[in-house]
């Protein structure tokens, strides 16, 4: 069907193609669905496409309600999947590796990569949008341990990026998502990171204006190795309360250390148990799952600069009032280390500067009021303004205000000029679309 093209194919009807047709949440109907096992292969499907016509979308993990369509080819890069420890703790990894896959092969060697939070989510789509992570304080983002790419571009030729080597699509490609090409290889160095001591502390959810303001104080002071997040969830079914948490993952595994730098979170007010205990950073991925069904799920997110005191009262406040309409989560991970000494035109994920990192969700049951996300939306605003910036890999909305708010002018700019000169048909237009 495709010349030059030896991985597997899949048409409506294959055995396995309802499954590979559905990312996260998100059901398509696409007319082809290529698996390729190599660079060579994934070249001579994205030439197909160019010479068919079809819409294209590439899949990693599948849980980019982007990596499918309706009536295109997708591209998954499921069977590029390997993960090998090279000299130097670099590690080669496979563009539809998954991020357990990487923190499985490196625990025996003592080694880490700052990646996502999810087992199974992409490495591809993850580290094209930067990747916040568990170790995000001590190590940075994903991109930011990221030596080299082997890409397919839209034209169909294979390339590798690296900081000499197409500097600019390497610039483009951390943080600039899928715009510019499909990368079948990364090349990372990987960190040194014997284990973790990790878990979760119970916190009163009457005092969360208290505990943000109180968390922020403690991690001002917190070594880089301390790696932290306070979520606030709903009542999602019968028994299963409304709960505020601080979640720690200290990189390293001196108990004493960890001990000093953890402690003065468990001495905050309103303080009820904990679990914090030793383990392998690969038990800090979770399995991820789509939105609870039939829920509907309306999120925002930003790079909070100052997580001041104003901030917190009004993120406290806003999901106070969003949790009125819908069931409200308020997440906000604590950021400032390496994340902020990479400079802001570095990479394409150019908010540096951020204290914090905030999302809030809620989820909308069918029967919820017809103005109930319009309402949810304008209930952001109120915090908003505090926020320069949002990150694209927790964006679900694939629209030219998201593009705006995701990069500031001088990025964006760069970022259209890479486009022009790498896909100037804008085939790759599946993602958050940087129009040339």
């Amino acid at each position: 069907m495709i010349d030059g093209f030896a991985g597997t194919i899949l048409v409506p009807g294959s055995e396995d193609y309802p499954v590979a047709a559905t990312a996260f949440g998100t059901l398509g109907s696409p007319a082809v669905i290529a698996r390729p096992t190599n660079a060579a292969d994934a070249s001579a499907a994205v030439r197909y496409a160019r010479a068919q016509g079809l819409p294209l979308a590439v899949r990693s993990g599948g849980h980019s309600p982007f990596s499918t369509n309706d009536g295109g080819m997708v591209l998954d890069l499921g069977d590029i999947r390997g993960v090998e420890v090279l000299e130097g703790d670099r590690v080669r990894v496979g563009g539809g590796a998954i991020w357990g896959d990487v923190a499985l092969k490196l625990q025996p060697y003592g080694l880490a990569i700052s990646s996502g939070d999810t087992y199974s989510v992409g490495v591809g789509g993850l580290t094209l949008g930067g990747g916040i992570g568990w170790l995000v304080r001590q190590q940075g983002l994903a991109i930011d341990s990221l030596v080299e790419a082997e890409v397919v571009l839209p034209s169909g030729d294979v390339v590798t990026a690296s900081a000499t080597a197409e500097p600019e699509l390497f610039w483009a490609l951390r943080g600039g998502g899928g715009n510019f090409g499909v990368v079948t290889r990364f090349l990372f160095q990987a960190h040194p990171l014997p284990g973790v001591i990790a878990g979760s502390i119970d916190v009163d959810p009457a005092l969360l204006a208290e505990t943000l303001h109180d968390w922020r104080d403690v991690m001002r002071q917190a070594p880089e190795e301390l790696n932290s997040t306070v979520i606030a969830m709903p009542v999602f079914g019968p028994g299963m309360p409304v709960v505020t948490k601080i979640l720690v993952c200290f990189g390293g595994d001196d108990s004493a250390q960890a001990l000093a730098a953890i402690q003065p979170l468990l001495d905050l007010p309103g303080v009820r148990t904990e679990d914090v205990a030793p383990k392998p950073y690969l038990e800090m991925f979770e399995q991820g799952t789509p939105a609870p069904v039939p829920m509907r799920m309306v999120t925002h997110n930003g790079f909070a600069s100052d997580l001041d005191d104003s901030l917190i009262a009004r993120l406290a406040a806003t999901h106070s009032s969003l949790s009125a309409i819908g069931a409200a989560t308020l997440m906000l991970r604590y950021l400032r280390g390496a994340f902020n000494r990479t400079a802001a035109d570095a990479t394409a994920v150019a908010y540096r500067d951020a204290e914090a990192f905030v999302v809030a969700a809620a989820f909308l049951p069918p029967d919820a009021p017809a103005d109930a996300e319009a309402r949810i939306h304008d209930g952001w605003g109120a915090v908003a303004d505090a926020m320069p910036g949002v990150y694209g890999n927790f964006t679900p909305y694939p629209d030219s205000d998201t593009i705006t708010s995701m990069y500031p002018p001088a990025t964006a700019e760069r970022l259209r000029a890479a486009k022009r000169h790498y896909d100037p048909g804008n085939v790759l237009a599946f993602n958050h679309n940087i129009v040339p």
